[in-house]
């Protein structure tokens, strides 16, 4: 099965479990609003160099991952499906890198399977693969980079070789366009060490430089257009993206030093139970060239995180596939020699989780109910957790012969899971479907405003219509609105009601506020009264029309 049936198998997955749900629920924010309609903006704008949010400059990062997502709204449309693609297609691609460097590394089909299984089933992979970001996009580059970097050290060819160092000079340039200087960084941290540990400099002497000629062709053109177009974009991109989330004391997302140890372990669920006897084996055969690779590119990007004050949770995504390759190398020496022990303690592991959350969900729905009148999501997100739960109960019944089962469970949770979500979150976190059950009044106002970031963004692109007005809000567009252009875009408590009465001079305004205590209470009570009022959670669309001259 796994040499004949297994890319097969793997792509079909991919079909259903990845592709399936990319419509099935809103734009979450702050993230997927924002990358929406930034790339949204350059499909409208026909500004390929310089990224905007909201017709306001914003420069936190280099502008391919921008233009992934763009491609997929310019080719499925101005939906879902089309804004979330680049990511399925991302994390998807990283699943066959995870394959072929299993197939590279053990020249055996059933870990090949097994390792790139486990990669996408992946609870954090699969959710990240419906997720429209950057971090998939960066996760696929970094990967290729180390991917190309193995198959050219362990090629026998000049020819070869000189393929591999330029696949990972390309992969090196894609990731700076898509997040910046870390896509350099993170494959020296890998190579080095390994290199000095293998007496092998003259290879990176005569290949390293090569690969540094094609990463640097493959960035310089953006790199030159920006700075003609926009001189402050370099100043601005690494010092604050770079010098200040690392090492600045008013870092964004402050964490302590330890904070990935346990998300490294949450991230390895579904397979949690086989991550010490993973890193055991690959302690103790750390002598081995392809296991010191592996731990190395596990450990040196957590490590230079881990140093890091700004943290979040995706930076460790680079991680995944040298963990599931690990797991699974495990895991088939598990089956290998028939013990079940292992693999069956993982099934109760999961079992549990997934009764624990059963039990809880359905105490909560008796005692303080999270579903009001929604019994076909309450359904889904039933059938999400008993999936989750059978699967995980066959592997404790019988570990050897469904040792994939919890994979199965995994991604059916997660492509149930974000459409199965009560109301209530969809109304506070999705804007866009709010916006969109009310598409046919907002898109006949002339002027947009709007108190929240993530509202605006998901106004702007559900009506494909970047300029909004930003009242009483600046938070990330902070440096775009100090710009002279963007002043215009910014209106504070004071002047509300004066550009209130300019803009109904003009036609009718359409308001979108988000209300979560006194202070969004007064935002509103400084607005006419007279507008059509809808409401959905916290948030408020306000429909005002045309003053009388």
């Amino acid at each position: 099965m796994s040499k004949r049936w297994g890319l097969p198998l793997l792509l079909g997955l991919f079909l259903l479990a990845y592709l399936l749900p990319l419509g099935s629920h809103g734009l979450w924010i702050p993230d997927e609003t924002r990358y929406a309609q930034i790339s949204q903006d350059m499909l409208l704008s026909g500004n390929w160099v310089s990224p905007h949010f909201m017709s306001l400059r914003y420069f936190e990062k280099p502008v391919a991952g921008y233009w992934m997502i763009a491609l997929g709204q310019g080719v499925f449309g101005n939906n879902l499906f089309g804004v979330r693609i680049a990511s399925a297609l991302s994390i998807g691609l990283s699943v066959l890198l995870c394959y072929l460097l299993a197939r590279r590394l053990w020249s055996d089909p059933r870990k090949s399977f097994a390792c790139a299984l486990l990669y996408m089933s992946f609870t954090v992979i699969a959710g990240a693969s419906g997720y429209a970001n950057l971090d998939p996009q960066f996760t696929l580059w970094v990967n290729l980079s180390l991917v190309a970097l193995w198959f050219a050290l362990d090629s026998v060819t000049r020819s070869q070789r000189l393929i591999g160092w330029t696949v990972l000079g390309l992969a090196c340039g894609m990731g700076f366009l898509t997040k910046g200087f870390l896509a350099w960084l993170l494959p020296v941290l890998i190579a080095l060490p390994w290199m000095v540990w293998q007496k092998r400099w003259r290879e990176l002497l005569t290949y390293g430089p090569w690969a540094i000629v094609v990463a640097i062709a493959v960035s310089l053109p953006w790199a030159l257009a920006i700075h003609g177009q926009e001189p402050d974009y370099w100043r601005f991109f690494f010092w604050h993206e770079h010098i200040r989330r690392f090492a600045g004391d008013d870092a964004q997302h402050d964490a302590p030093w330890w904070y990935y140890l346990p998300l490294l372990v949450a991230f390895s669920l579904p397979w949690m139970a086989l991550l010490p006897a993973a890193l055991r084996q690959a302690w103790q055969t750390r002598r081995e060239a392809n296991i010191a690779f592996l731990s190395l590119w596990l450990l040196m990007p957590l490590l230079f995180f881990s140093l890091s004050k700004g943290k979040l949770p995706s930076y460790i995504l680079p991680c995944l596939l040298p963990l599931s390759l690990l797991l699974g190398h495990t895991l088939v020496e598990r089956l290998k020699l028939d013990q079940r022990r292992t693999l069956g303690l993982n099934g109760l592991l999961n079992l549990t989780l997934g009764l624990v959350a059963l039990m809880a969900l359905a105490y909560l729905q008796l005692k303080k109910p999270l579903y009001v009148h929604e019994p076909y999501t309450l359904l889904l997100v039933f059938m999400a957790l008993i999936g989750w739960v059978v699967a995980n109960l066959l592997q404790v019944l019988s570990p050897l012969q469904c040792w994939a089962a919890p994979a199965f469970g995994s991604l059916l949770l997660m492509a149930l899971l974000p459409a199965g979500l009560p109301r209530s979150v969809v109304a506070n976190k999705m804007p866009d479907q709010f916006v969109a059950a009310h598409l046919e009044e907002l898109s006949q106002v002339n002027h947009l405003l709007s108190n929240d970031l993530g509202a605006a963004s998901a106004l702007a692109w559900r009506l494909e219509r970047p300029q909004v007005a930003l009242y009483n809000t600046i938070g990330e567009l902070k440096y775009g609105l100090a710009y002279p252009d963007g002043i215009q875009q910014r209106v504070d408590p004071p002047q509300v009601q004066q550009w209130m009465h300019e803009a109904r001079r003009n036609g009718s305004v359409g308001v979108l506020m988000r209300v979560k205590g006194d202070e969004e209470l007064q935002e509103i009570e400084r607005l006419p009264q007279d507008g059509v009022r809808y409401e959905s959670g916290n948030l408020v669309i306000l429909i005002f029309p045309r003053e009388p001259s």
